[in-house]
């Protein structure tokens, strides 16, 4: 398997109504990707310990490429659908690994 070489690091402030419905929806949403698409190497989920409305995903893929398939497929169409309306923030950053 390639090394991957592009990240994304999404930042999320999900209204307080909503925390337990997103944990839960979230976290199937990291497994289906790992689990479904073999450009994503890795979806992890996590958590401010000082503010529990924030949430950060941190993704790796093999290329940009691979990112642009993700944002395609059903399973991320439909999390982005239903999770959209419990985000109050968010924040993303793509990001390219630097030549070692």
């Amino acid at each position: 398997m390639p090394q991957p070489t592009f990240a994304v690091s999404v930042t999320l402030r999900i209204r307080s109504e909503h925390i337990d419905s997103f944990r839960k929806r979230v976290l199937q949403q990291a497994r289906d990707s790992v689990d479904r698409e073999p450009g994503c190497h890795q979806f992890d989920v996590l958590i401010d310990e000082s503010e529990p409305t924030v949430f950060v995903l941190y993704e790796t893929y093999t290329d940009a490429s691979a990112f642009d398939d993700h944002r395609s497929t059903p399973h991320f169409k439909d999390f982005d659908a239903q999770a959209s309306d419990w985000i109050e923030a968010k924040n993303v950053h793509c990001l390219t690994l630097l030549e070692k």
